[in-house]
């Protein structure tokens, strides 16, 4: 329908979470119009976050260096891990300003309809870093969903026989939400509420 680099912008653009066919087409359309400037800086932070930034090697969270700010912080609790699905919940608890300690990015939920199993996860990772690193309680924050619910249980089930506490979330997050949906108030009393798994 469209000039060929018009309509590849457009497709690519509507792969995007949360971008449809009509979003799309704004957005390339405003690009296109935009001066070449603004569309230059963006292309360019696009390609600068490709190539500059690598997961954390400790947490998996993504960071520019070796380890990420949170695992560099010293003032952090190191033996409290909070364990989360995705890189982009860590910003959320921390607007929360009610959790110190560190993270640990799974890097998705257990989903063995969509073939994601506990081995494609980094939980033998953490099951690593309890021993290595002296972790006392990992706190599974992972998404109140039947995926995000059953993550909890194969982290519990993993880490209870070495002698560290798991607990989840308390009430308060709504069932089949998102953590990114969740506000901080909300937030903030589900880590002081969490439980014991």
């Amino acid at each position: 329908m469209f000039e060929p680099p018009v309509q590849r912008l457009i497709d690519e653009l509507a792969r995007l979470p949360g971008v449809g066919r009509k979003s799309a087409q704004r957005i390339a359309f405003h690009l296109l119009n935009a001066e070449e400037a603004d569309a230059t800086r963006l292309a360019d932070a696009i390609t600068e976050m490709r190539s500059t930034i690598r997961l954390c090697r400790r947490c998996y969270n993504v960071t520019a260096d070796e380890e990420c700010s949170i695992c560099m912080d010293l003032r952090r609790d190191t033996s409290i891990v909070c364990v989360v699905e995705r890189a982009q919940d860590i910003p959320v608890l921390e607007r929360t300003q009610s959790f110190k300690g560190r993270y640990h990015v799974l890097g998705g939920a257990v989903n063995p309809i969509a073939g994601i199993h506990e081995e494609q996860l980094r939980i033998k990772e953490l099951a690593e870093r309890v021993p290595n690193e002296g972790i006392t309680e990992v706190i599974a924050a992972t998404n109140p969903t039947l995926e995000g619910d059953t993550t909890a249980m194969v982290i519990a089930r993993r880490l209870k026989p070495l002698g560290v506490k798991v607990t989840r979330l308390a009430s308060g997050l709504p069932v089949g939400g998102d953590l990114d949906y969740a506000d901080e108030v909300t937030l903030g009393r589900a880590l002081v509420g969490r439980q014991d798994l």
